[in-house]
């Protein structure tokens, strides 16, 4: 399994150390969890305004947010073929796509959930990276509940 994550911060001093290196970790769960086998996402590390203005351009939504993703492809979910996929031209790797996780939003939730900003973080990751896959929770449907069943197992958690 081949993944290339790229961590970056849009301002110095977001995030904890460990925050590529967790990133990176719960972005190879996901995707050895859905089969995935070479893969390039980006991951930019922003605040609040960051992925506020960002929210506001792409989405039209005029708040900030946890978590967005950009898919390069338009994947059915559970059903991962890279034949599907734009391919990076010298590698050969799938290009997944790009996240934006808004560091100040994670730290709250981690505390407000209570299991603190690690797994925060962690969680995140995987919840971008179903969405770079074709998951969607647009409604309260199934869909939503595929795709919060996939984050429980590839996080571990326990029912």
């Amino acid at each position: 399994m081949d993944y290339e994550i790229y961590v970056s911060r849009e301002h110095r001093n977001l995030g904890h150390n460990n925050s590529a290196a967790l990133i990176k970790k719960a972005a190879a769960m996901a995707l050895r969890a859905e089969g995935v086998e070479q893969a390039i996402i980006s991951v930019m590390l922003t605040d609040d305004d960051g992925i506020r203005a960002v929210n506001r351009e792409f989405r039209g939504v005029d708040r900030a947010t946890d978590v967005l993703s950009f898919p390069l492809n338009e994947l059915k979910p559970g059903t991962f073929d890279p034949a599907d996929c734009e391919r990076d031209p010298e590698t050969g790797a799938v290009l997944l796509g790009d996240m934006m996780i808004s560091v100040p939003r994670c730290a709250e939730q981690g505390e407000e959930f209570g299991h603190g900003y690690e797994r925060e973080i962690m969680y995140l990751t995987v919840h971008s990276v179903l969405h770079l896959l074709g998951y969607d929770h647009v409604d309260e449907g199934e869909m939503k509940q595929q795709m919060r069943a996939r984050e429980k197992e590839i996080m571990g958690d326990k029912d």
